[in-house]
């Protein structure tokens, strides 16, 4: 008889290796086919909605490692509402407007200036469905869940039409209003820009001291005064028309270098230094409210440069009096509104100096700061250039610098519903809660929304003109074009002349002849994707408004919160999110930037196609993602080490539960022996654990839970002694059916928990489990908490026992490195044990050799009776020896009692037991 075929070792088809690039498309074909989507809403129909709404990725290139952190954090928490009481739809979307779409195509060879505007976007359309196809392609081998065959789409009929009725609304309530104000202003996309689409990067600008002479000083500055003003931006000298001065600070007339000159007198020694004034004096001191209205020459034409009082001047950097050009500045075009100064704006659309700056006309602004600097100093007007490297505003697309200029464009008054926005901010709540300062902080100090744009790719402004040049949008209008777009898609703005957009027999007072145009400007993209809380959650009737959950990059609490914020507040009064979650940037292993030209970049389908994607899952269940995050080759490959340990549990379990038929073989828990129960009790705590930390989206804690419960309490205690049990007892004894009782339990438990993180894995093991009846593990529910009487003794108890047993263990690894023994099996283990440790061990029925894995096994005396050749640790003093005997050649414990059936004579007397009742057919 060979004794092998006597033991009952693991049976699984479950393979060791995940080979995950290879099986994770059979998983998803899988899901696929049966439409894993559709069956779980029709399971969870009826529950408590939670509505987790997807902002829209701009539709252009392949997804990049911070679309697959985004996505899957999403797709965790979609899959956990739903497996846990929540009906929990999603609906993926996508940004489809914009310049980078223009670009790619005129990148591409399409020249646009050959083709009318309704082809060129036609021609954008295709473009943007094609990279939708690309990338929802590359979402769903992320193993991401949702309805992908109908996703919302910003370039859709249906979705421009709620967009229009957004802007209508925002209309009807006096929120949108046509103005020349200065906005930021991108000559390399010559269009204009909202603040979302700002960054700031370092740029080396011309600095100058201008001195400004006074031409008529009413009595309080003499005209032979120079007023020293400070600049980064020479090229707007030609538009300047007053200088601004603060009402409260002192301001001082020096003499210096044979003249007088007037700066605040707080940054007179900063002004002195930079200039480089030898002995300045000061002769007299007058208050900044005492210059008002006090008329200076400008260096270069023959106009007049106001003073004026203004609160917004400080003692930060420069003169105290402030350069001022209502038509390149914020706080220059309120001042001189409030003064009556025109607004003077000399840079056409592609930043070019227009014939209003005589002298400079043709050149290219940054070009004509030097012409400028140059005429000042002929001028005798230049008092200092230097250069300096400063933040400055560029065009978050094409990288280059933006200028503030005035043009007319469409504004959202955020002023007139402010306070509506910042109670919206405060009653939202926000993970991490540093998002409601941030974002009550920005809405707080956020001026009116420039939403107009010049370019084509876009949904039109739905304004008509009347023979006046005045503005109509009424309800009939809005109404009107809204259906026109639902019906025809926007492309028909551009299709059609104004009177064929407008309602059938449209009269308007202001257009006695019938004639009227219509406004050629594009809504800001962030319009676009703000205004899906309307065109997606109330268009759709599988999901409501507001969304439970927002969940974007935090760069977005300046783009896609905020404009969701202000379009939903303006329209409905309330924001359009209960909730929102902002995750990091995905950096390098060494916390970079990714960079194409730095080589650092890690591509999502590149570690798809290399570890695969349950790899790429576990990673963002493991970082902190509220933080910036790092991946790297060598991270990934510590999570898949991870990974493959959870999968050998995995294999481990199942194994070991081929001739287990829960409905026959489960052991109540009353019936468990203690050990048995300890593990249950340790399961339902991850358990508990588990879905606390999914509750609060912390998902690296369930990473960690995971990995700790697979690795200490399983692999390393309870499946390491019970293989003594499951192995070498015959098949249905107590022991044996109590420990498979476990292994059950926990694997069901674990399956069950992983699948929102690991969902291909978890899949797959699935369909392996003994005795479950649903397709996939998606169409169940978490497992419950359970709460077992006298749990808290037991586990207080038995974690004071593995913390016995880890002293036991440790003696045993040095026993082994002085080479006393051999494997654990050939150990004798004697403990000198204090009064708690020999309480302990003696409420413990278990058989302690089984628990250890050693053959012997003797509580030999107390603590003081060691002899000096035990190891003394803090539970125990404990001396190892070799166990006597014979090793039995079925369960390879060392016993003396080997030998003595005859007819089995290597076997212990249990072995021998077993195989006569049990395997006498094999001799």
């Amino acid at each position: 008889m060979e004794y092998k075929d006597t033991l009952l070792m693991p049976k699984t088809e479950f393979p060791m290796r995940g080979n995950l690039p290879q099986r994770e498309p059979e998983v998803q074909a899988k899901w696929e086919e049966m439409n894993i989507y559709q069956k779980v809403q029709e399971r969870t129909k009826g529950r408590p909605m939670f509505v987790l709404h997807d902002g829209p990725p701009y539709a252009n290139g392949d997804i990049h490692m911070g679309h697959a952190l985004n996505k899957i954090l999403k797709d965790m928490i979609v899959r956990y509402k739903s497996m846990s009481g929540f009906h929990s739809p999603y609906v993926p979307g996508w940004d489809t407007h914009g310049l980078p779409i223009e670009q790619a195509l005129t990148n591409k060879g399409v020249k646009r200036k050959e083709m009318t505007v309704a082809e060129f976007r036609e021609l954008c359309t295709k473009y943007a469905l094609e990279q939708i196809d690309n990338q929802r392609s590359q979402f769903k081998r992320l193993g991401v869940r949702g309805d992908w065959e109908n996703p919302y789409i910003t370039l859709k009929p249906e979705y421009e039409a709620q967009q229009i009725k957004v802007f209508g609304e925002m209309a009807k309530k006096g929120y949108i209003y046509k103005g020349l104000k200065p906005v930021y202003w991108s000559p390399s996309s010559e269009s204009a820009l909202a603040e979302a689409e700002i960054e700031y990067q370092d740029k080396r600008s011309a600095s100058i001291y201008v001195g400004f002479k006074v031409k008529d000083g009413k009595g309080v500055l003499d005209t032979d005064t120079q007023i020293v003003i400070w600049t980064t931006t020479p090229w707007t000298i030609p538009a300047n028309l007053g200088i601004s001065v603060h009402p409260d600070l002192t301001y001082v007339v020096v003499t210096a270098n044979g003249n007088k000159f007037l700066v605040a007198e707080d940054l007179l020694e900063a002004v002195t230094k930079e200039i480089g004034w030898e002995d300045a004096a000061v002769v007299q001191k007058v208050k900044g409210a005492e210059l008002e209205q006090i008329v200076a020459a400008h260096p270069l034409y023959e106009r007049d440069s106001l003073v004026m009082l203004g609160e917004h001047v400080t003692t930060d950097a420069g003169t105290g009096c402030v350069h001022t050009a209502p038509g390149h500045g914020e706080d220059d075009f309120y001042i001189g509104q409030k003064y009556g100064l025109d607004v003077l704006c000399p840079v056409d659309d592609k930043g070019v100096m227009t014939s209003e700056a005589p002298g400079f006309e043709g050149l290219f602004y940054d070009t004509a700061n030097k012409a400028i600097t140059q005429a000042l100093e002929e001028a005798g007007a230049l008092l200092k250039l230097s250069f300096i490297t400063h933040s400055y505003p560029h065009d978050w697309r094409t990288k280059k610098p933006v200028i503030y200029r005035a043009t007319a464009q469409w504004f959202a008054s955020i002023k007139d519903f402010r306070n509506e926005l910042l109670e919206a901010v405060k009653e939202t709540k926000w993970v991490p809660a540093w998002g409601e300062t941030r974002l009550f902080n920005m809405v707080r100090d956020r001026g009116d929304w420039c939403i107009s744009r010049q370019r084509v790719w876009g949904v039109p402004i739905p304004v008509f003109y009347d023979e006046n040049g005045k503005e109509i949008i009424t309800d009939e209008t809005i109404e009107h074009v809204s259906n026109l777009f639902r019906e025809h898609g926007s492309n028909i703005w551009f299709e059609h002349e104004a009177k064929d957009l407008l309602p059938e027999g449209f009269t308007h007072p202001g257009s006695p002849n019938g004639t009227f145009t219509k406004e050629t400007d594009i809504m800001d993209v962030w319009f676009d994707s703000g205004s899906s809380h309307q065109a997606v959650l109330v268009e759709r009737e599988d999901l409501v408004r507001p969304a439970d959950l927002y969940l974007e990059g935090s760069d977005q609490y300046r783009g896609w919160f905020n404009s969701s914020l202000s379009t939903a507040v303006a329209v409905t009064g309330e924001a359009p999110y209960k909730g929102v979650l902002s995750h990091g940037f995905a950096l390098d292993g060494e916390g970079r930037k990714m960079s194409k030209s730095v080589g650092n970049v890690v591509v999502p389908a590149k570690v798809m196609n290399q570890l695969g994607a349950d790899i790429l899952r576990l990673w963002v269940a493991s970082v902190d993602y509220q933080s910036d995050v790092r991946v790297s080759d060598a991270i990934l490959k510590q999570v898949a080490e991870v990974y493959r340990k959870i999968r050998n549990t995995f294999r481990f379990l199942l194994g070991n539960l081929a001739d287990f038929d829960p409905a026959v073989n489960r052991v109540a828990y009353e019936d468990l022996r203690e050990v048995d129960q300890f593990m249950l009790v340790k399961l339902n705590k991850l358990i508990k654990n588990v879905r606390n930390a999914y509750e609060n989206y912390e998902f690296a804690g369930i990473y960690h839970a995971v990995n700790n419960f697979c690795t200490l309490d399983l692999s390393a205690f309870y499946l390491d002694f019970a293989k003594d049990v499951l192995y070498i007892e015959a098949v249905d004894h107590h022991e044996r059916r109590a420990i498979q009782t476990v292994l059950y339990e926990a694997l069901l438990a674990l399956t069950k928990l992983v699948s929102p993180i690991l969902s291909h894995t978890a899949d797959e093991v699935w369909k392996f489990i003994p005795a479950v009846t649903e397709e996939s593990v998606q169409l169940t529910d978490l497992p419950d908490y359970q709460e077992f009487a006298g749990a808290k003794a037991l586990e207080e108890k038995w974690t004071a026992f593995m913390k016995l047993r880890d002293d036991v263990l440790k003696a045993l690894e040095g026993a082994r490195n002085e080479k006393v023994i051999g494997k654990s099996l050939t150990a004798k283990v004697s403990l000198y044990v204090n009064d708690k440790s020999k309480a302990l061990l003696a409420s413990i029925e278990e058989n302690m050799k089984q628990l250890f894995i050693v053959s012997g096994f003797e509580v030999a005396g107390l603590y003081e009776e060691a002899p000096e050749n035990a190891v003394k640790l803090e539970t125990a003093a404990i001396v190892i020896t070799k166990a006597e005997g014979e090793t039995c050649d079925r369960c390879w414990i060392v016993s003396t009692e080997v030998g003595q059936d005859s007819a089995h004579p290597t076997l212990c007397p249990r072995c021998a037991e077993v195989v006569k009742e049990n395997y006498s057919h094999l001799a």
